[in-house]
């Protein structure tokens, strides 16, 4: 099963439900037109940090890679297509209708499910309203998100193209509704595209190991983030608090945060900290700029400390929160092939890289209170 998702977070957290599904899993940065002899190969884009006409063209170019008979304009749906998923962002970011645009065009499916609800984290869709936790998503923290605020909790306003692109939008409050929506549309030309919920009543359906029916969507047994002494904790994310897990907290400073200060600045400030091996937790408490620029210069300088950081010593651990931040970083120090080895929580999920480096990872839209 070949899975694209738009940020590595959230690659990540469909690993790490394939994971629990006694699955094998390989999660790569981008393709090489190889997929891995897993079970389920988790690609991430980075598709959500760039523009749309960057976007577009990247996107597409992966699954004809891994597509063995690319369809292009044929309406003839693809081997690929019963085996593909598109992971995409519960809080409806991202350039997703010209993503799914290009990707029927490549899998020659006649339309797409597009399904970000995600019931069992409290976001549901209701007569084409998007609530978490009851609350319109346009009155919650993403009205702040600095690329994709969220302007509007309507998904036609949001997504106003979708009907003329053959995508579908329908509602969903429950695990019922989703395994509801999946029998009504799974005829061999639809593909699915949405969030975590959706994807594990289509892995179950696919694997046949539980009734899709029967599906508990939570994590009932989540395992512990102890603290560690060595242990490089950034939280990309300007939507979330750090949990407490007995390790100093290292703010980026006002000046660097609106770029009048060089990343050199916070980097002399927590080193000696860093370096006693204490471990440490950078965090961007600051939220009152927004734009494409700023998140550029946001996750540019998280990446610019953790290879500085990395080069006095490797961590034990290295836990980033937030997709682009952590793109950007395993970018920065070279990482880019992991097996996932465990699964704290839905969403946060641990891996190894060939080296043997643990890498944790966390959606930044996600709390921490569930690990």
């Amino acid at each position: 099963m070949i899975v694209i998702a738009d940020d590595i977070t959230g690659a990540a957290e469909i690993a790490g439900i394939a994971f629990q599904h006694g699955l094998q899993v390989h999660l790569s940065i981008g393709a090489d037109g190889e997929v891995s002899p897993c079970d389920v190969h988790v690609i991430a884009t980075d598709t959500r940090s760039m523009t749309e006409q960057e976007a577009v063209p990247a996107t597409k170019q992966i699954l004809m890679l891994l597509t063995p008979h690319p369809s292009g304009q044929t309406s003839q749906p693809s081997p690929l297509t019963s085996l593909f998923f598109k992971k995409t962002d519960s809080a409806l970011r991202g350039h997703v209708i010209a993503e799914l645009s290009a990707l029927m065009q490549v899998t020659g499916c006649q339309r797409a499910v597009f399904l970000p609800a995600n019931p069992s984290k409290g976001r549901v869709i209701r007569q084409g309203v998007y609530r978490i936790n009851g609350v319109p998503i346009h009155q919650t923290d993403f009205s702040f998100d600095p690329e994709f605020p969220a302007t509007t909790s309507s998904m036609e306003e949001r997504f106003p193209d979708a009907a003329e692109h053959h995508v579908i939008m329908p509602d969903a409050c429950s695990v019922d509704d989703i395994i509801q929506v999946v029998n009504e549309y799974d005829d061999g030309h639809t593909f699915f595209a949405g969030a975590a919920d959706l994807f594990t009543v289509l892995l179950t359906s696919f694997t046949s190991h539980s009734n899709p029916s029967s599906l508990n969507l939570h994590s009932s047994h989540p395992s512990t983030l102890n603290p560690q002494p060595s242990t490089l904790f950034l939280c990309g994310s300007t939507q979330s608090v750090p949990p407490d897990i007995g390790l100093p907290v290292c703010p980026m400073p006002l000046s660097v945060y609106e770029g009048e200060s060089s990343p050199s600045l916070w980097f002399q400030q927590m080193k000696e900290t860093y370096t006693s091996g204490q471990g440490v937790i950078l965090t961007i408490p600051h939220r009152h700029l927004t734009g494409r620029a700023v998140a550029i210069r946001l996750r540019e300088t998280m990446a610019w400390m953790t290879n500085e950081l990395i080069k006095i010593h490797r961590p034990q651990r290295l836990v980033i929160e937030g997709g682009a931040t952590a793109f950007a970083c395993l970018n920065a120090v070279g990482w880019h092939q992991f097996q996932v080895t465990k699964v704290f929580a839905p969403g946060v999920v641990a891996m190894t890289t060939p080296e043997g480096s643990t890498v944790i990872l966390k959606p930044g839209s996600y709390p921490w209170h569930k690990v």
